[in-house]
């Protein structure tokens, strides 16, 4: 066992929604460096087949439960150092169709974890937030103390986190840290339902010898963040010793922008390396979503400076090792 491993190896990590796409990535890494996780899932978007191949680790601990029952974030945190906060309703176009549930989950859902680790004494409360928080702001890049209104219910739910956070340091003394996620994709990300990302959707399609769909005119761009440089940030953000690095929120992303007619040129670019046929399959358009924002470009500097983040993927980068898996495992 190595130095780093020992060091780690008496340490409990909480993660909620520990068996959806980036929880279950966060999972793996912290039993890779020793960490004993315990992971909370109620499988209502997360898979058990991302878990499964931790179930026979004597470190993994899998609780089924809801974070909207407070019984059960109780219950999950005992004895926990650390939470990483995963668990949520995603997407936009869900929460315009279903805001109620969305605002349970990420809300009322959030306040119960946050009541949770503050009655446990947990260390350190690590959440996701998100780039929707930036709303109708127009600047790029986007630096985290200037935001918009939001356009979403989704967007309103991640921006009400950051303040419940913000509120629960000030009043309780938490160390709370948010990451504002842009755009994250990579291995395990899912491709099917009725909001599916649009990497694994477009994979998908094209591996099916489909066109992929693109709402508006693909000149829309992100900052698409490989999954690697989230489950640094997340690790930077659980060890760093900077105490001006907490109860504060960071953009997680690459800081590069691409628009969605690049990455459909990528990606057919990465997969007729596989299928020949794939190379020729055109684009259709469609009409543009509501509560989409036209363009997002994360500035990094601040987590640059406080945390020493470094993202190692661009989006080409991370797209092709996002390709090798889902060929494998479409």
């Amino acid at each position: 066992m190595s130095k780093k491993m020992k060091k780690y190896m008496n340490i409990k990590v909480l993660v909620t929604g520990g068996a959806g796409f980036i929880g279950s990535n966060l999972c793996e890494a912290l039993l890779d460096k020793g960490f004993f996780v315990s992971c909370l899932d109620n499988f209502s978007t997360g898979h058990r087949k991302n878990i499964e191949p931790f179930l026979h680790n004597t470190k993994f601990e899998l609780i089924e439960g809801d974070i909207r029952e407070l019984a059960t974030c109780k219950k999950a945190v005992k004895g926990v150092d650390y939470v990483l906060h995963e668990a949520a309703l995603g997407s936009v176009p869900r929460s315009i169709k279903d805001p109620i549930t969305s605002n349970d989950v990420n809300v009322s859902g959030f306040l119960n974890m946050l009541v949770a680790a503050r009655d446990a004494g947990v260390k350190r409360f690590i959440y996701a937030a998100s780039s929707s928080t930036y709303g109708d702001s127009e600047s790029l890049p986007k630096v985290e103390e200037v935001i918009g209104k939001p356009l979403s219910p989704y967007a309103i739910t991640k921006y009400v986190n950051e303040l419940y956070a913000d509120v629960f340091s000030r009043t309780y003394g938490m160390e709370c840290i948010g990451l504002r996620y842009f755009n994250v994709f990579g291995r395990r990300q899912d491709p099917n339902g009725a909001y599916a990302a649009v990497i694994p959707l477009f994979v998908k399609q094209l591996l099916n010898h489909r066109s992929p769909i693109i709402n508006g005119t693909g000149e829309y761009s992100r900052d698409f963040t490989y999954i690697d440089n989230v489950v640094q940030m997340n690790f930077l953000a659980m060890t760093s010793t900077n105490p001006k690095a907490v109860n504060s929120v960071y953009n997680t992303a690459f800081g590069e922008r691409n628009t969605l007619n690049q990455l459909v040129g990528y990606l057919k670019e990465y997969l007729a390396e596989y299928d020949p046929v794939i190379a020729s399959i055109t684009v259709e358009y469609g009409p543009e979503r509501l509560g989409d924002i036209p363009h997002s470009l994360a500035s990094i500097d601040k987590a640059k400076r406080l945390l020493g983040y470094n993202p190692q993927y661009s989006l080409r980068e991370g797209l092709r090792e996002a390709v090798k898996w889902y060929k494998n495992n479409l």
